[in-house]
Parts: C-alpha cells; structure tokens; sequence
C-alpha cells in the first residue's frame, strides 16, 4: 500500500494529459480565430468582385 501512495508516475501522466488538454484548447480558439478573419476576407473578396462586374456592365 506504501509503494502505490508513493507511485508519481499516475500524477505525471494526469499532469501531461492536463497541459495537453490545455494546449489543444488554445490551438482551437486559434484556429476559431483565424477561420473567422479568412470567412470575413472572403467576403470582402467577394463584395468588391460584385461591385466590380455590376459597375462594369
């Protein structure tokens, strides 16, 4: 019974699971970021092509 409440190695592989856990969180919000700024380019793109051939015929 002493040996297991001295065993570090279950407390470490929770640790790394928990900095995982949280690194995959912020490549999310990241990722989130990013998608929102290319949909709004893309529509900015779009919007001025519009305006472009509409002013153009």
């Amino acid at each position: 019974m002493q040996s297991l409440l001295r065993d570090a190695q279950g407390a470490s592989a929770i640790e790394y699971g928990l900095i995982m856990g949280l690194i995959t969180l912020v490549i999310v919000v990241a990722m989130q970021s990013v998608a929102d700024e290319t949909i709004g380019m893309w529509g900015n793109v779009n919007d001025k092509t519009s305006e472009a051939i509409s002013s153009s015929g």
